[in-house]
């Protein structure tokens, strides 16, 4: 009876942990799987029983401490990671270890504004070690432990009997079909995932590319005129070292060239990635820069910036064309990989002259490893040159210092150039206290009606804004502003503001899955016609729309993402494999379809479903194989 109440205590343990984590994390209640996340809690309870009483008692003790020690460590390592990063800590990210280190500062205040939930999930270790007199900790006599045992194994027998005879379930598919870390979180739990995590993680698992969903070329159901010619080239896939992405390319179509073909041909680019630019941070009376770039241009209303995984999976996607999947994020650092479509790569065939900036540190998630993969052989940032031209000292730096100490190297350029920045300012850590450039801006946002962190995010938006009147200025002054093209894109939304302080500053009430990420693209000349594109599109979209816009030859089977011109559906594809297009939008966090069109059918959502699949795990291929190398080089 004693040892029941051992096991009972376990079961409690993790019920409590689950519960705690699913509330804060997400309403666990709307969960239609929430019965079997705590279904899978009894076999683990009993098997934590069963390790807490193999040895003698004070054996058992020290073991208790460390398991209930180990799961509240996990519990609130999976807590606070999605407090920074809103996205969820797996084995892959060990690697990456860096990207939550160098936010020191960060991470503490989020520990802190968090500690409440910290403790709450640390009360287990806490109650264990009050009431550990109380529980048998001595060793199972060995009819007992052989009962506990064969309970456990038939438990564990039965769900995944279960799970596996059930097909058509969302547990089976993240079970044995799909590797998502994010869905399996939202819908087994945490203890489920993390032994899923850890399993497929060694297991080397891959999911299954279904070829004849992925090559279907969704129309947006009118007619052209005239049939344009597809962007590709005459490549042999065969060569290629991955017989499955082969088939995947070898079966697509590509996307076809459009009216809007290499209507920017010759010209210069800059190409912008912007440090948590977000449409909350624009107004014609603040930011009037941005407010002009974004409406008097291309104007994109259905644009997204999916977070990956803060600054690194953001730039990823938005200059290699690719969804960054979080496992490949180390490979791409390295700069071991061939990017033969990377962005300056592209363009140095067509001769120009290319250069790359940041105001921050030049090794700071190996970056000047991978812009070098890209074709950047001359990347300033601080620590390498940029040291000499602006104050490295603050936090964050400031783009306009960066902007008005680096168009000297190109305004006079020759030939046609390319400029690549990865802009700072906006970097979250939205206070006075601990942040240069709010401090700099404040007296033109203290009197919002907003609360101080809004407040504190606008004034970094506003550094961004005077940037670019800056650049554009300098551009005008040197007569090439007609003949320069601007693209900027953010790298992920502003996380470190909650949804409700989002929502403070928003035109309408966002959720925090996909509107969130709902953001503004600019593609913007002097020259251009205003226009509205209201096609649903992504940042891994950009990389190949520029390259069509530029009349620049590459293959679209190639890249992931799509020209937003082409007559191709647009599909914007968030973290948790939530997407839109112009039919509605998907939630799989609810596994719920929100249609715009009555006659969306179900073939249509699960059509979707595989090729939103197809698009991640070729991506994670593409990096891991080092295909293009294989494939072209």
């Amino acid at each position: 009876m004693k040892k029941f109440y051992l096991f009972l205590f376990n079961l409690c343990v993790l019920i409590w942990l689950e519960a705690l984590y699913g509330l804060v994390a997400f309403d666990t209640y709307l969960r239609s799987t929430i019965i079997y996340v705590f279904i899978f809690i009894i076999p683990v309870a009993l098997l934590n029983t069963i390790i807490i009483s193999l040895f003698n008692k004070k054996t058992n003790y020290i073991l208790g401490c460390i398991i209930y020690s180990v799961l509240c460590l996990y519990f609130s390592l999976q807590l606070v990671f999605k407090q920074i990063f809103n996205t969820y800590f797996q084995v892959a990210l060990f690697s990456l270890g860096d990207q939550l280190t160098s936010f020191g500062k960060e991470t503490i205040l989020s520990i802190l504004s968090n500690i409440h939930y910290v403790i709450l999930l640390f009360v287990p270790l806490i109650v264990f070690i009050f009431v550990r007199k109380k529980l048998d900790l001595n060793r199972f006599k060995l009819k007992t432990g052989i009962i506990f045992c064969s309970i456990c194994i038939v438990l564990f027998g039965l769900l995944f009997g279960y799970t596996k005879l059930n097909k058509e379930g969302i547990t089976y598919k993240v079970i044995y079909k799909l590797n998502d870390n994010s869905q399996s979180i939202q819908n087994v739990g945490i203890l489920q995932s993390a032994i899923l995590d850890i399993g497929k993680t060694i297991s080397g698992f891959e999911e299954e590319i279904i070829i004849n969903d992925a090559i279907l070329e969704i129309q947006d159901g009118e007619e052209e005129i005239f049939k344009y010619d597809y962007n590709i080239l005459d490549i042999d896939f065969s060569n290629g070292n991955n017989s499955t992405i082969n088939d995947y390319m070898t079966n697509d179509s590509g996307t076809r060239k459009n009216e809007y073909t290499g209507i920017f041909e010759g010209k210069n680019l800059i190409y912008i990635v912007a440090e948590s630019f977000h449409t909350i941070g624009v107004s014609e009376e603040l930011t009037p820069t941005l407010y002009k770039l974004i409406n008097d241009g291309f104007y994109f209303e259905n644009f997204y910036v999916p977070n990956n995984l803060s600054t690194i999976g953001g730039e990823f996607q938005a200059i290699t064309g690719i969804y960054p999947e979080n496992t490949i994020l180390k490979t791409w650092r390295s700069g071991k990989n061939y990017f033969p479509y990377g962005l300056a790569n592209k363009f140095k065939e067509y001769g120009y002259n290319t250069y790359a900036y940041h105001d921050n540190s030049y090794t700071f998630q190996d970056r000047y490893k991978y812009l070098k993969s890209q074709g950047f052989d001359n990347f300033k940032a601080c620590r390498n040159g940029m040291e000499k031209l602006i104050n490295c000292n603050a936090w964050p730096q400031s783009d306009l210092e960066m902007i008005d100490k680096t168009t000297s190297d190109y305004v006079n350029s020759v030939e046609p150039f390319l400029a690549y920045y990865m802009t700072v300012s906006g970097h979250f850590g939205y206070t006075k206290s601990g942040n240069s450039i709010v401090r700099k801006n404040y007296e033109l946002v203290k009197d919002l009606e907003y609360s101080e962190k809004v407040k504190g995010y606008i004034a970094t938006q506003i550094e961004l804004d005077k940037a670019l009147e800056l650049l554009i200025n300098r551009l005008e002054e040197n007569d090439i502003l007609d003949d320069t093209v601007i693209v900027m894109l953010a790298d992920h939304y502003p996380y470190d503001l909650t949804i409700s302080e989002v929502n403070e500053a928003s035109t309408y009430k966002r959720d925090d899955v996909i509107e969130v990420n709902h953001n503004n693209l600019v593609i913007w000349n002097n020259k251009l016609k205003s226009e509205k594109i209201d096609k649903a599109s992504m940042s891994i979209d950009v990389l190949p729309t520029v390259y069509n816009l530029f009349g620049i030859e590459y293959d679209s089977r190639l890249l992931i993402g799509k020209d937003i011109f082409s007559n191709t559906e647009g599909i914007a594809i968030m973290k948790n494999r939530s997407w839109v297009t112009n039919k509605g939008t998907y939630d799989s966090t609810t596994n719920t379809f929100t249609s715009n069109d009555e006659s969306v059918s179900d073939e249509y959502v699960n059509s979707i479903n595989q090729i939103v699949g197809n698009r991640l795990n070729i991506s994670k291929m593409l990096v891991s194989s080092n295909y293009y190398k294989s494939l072209l080089k």
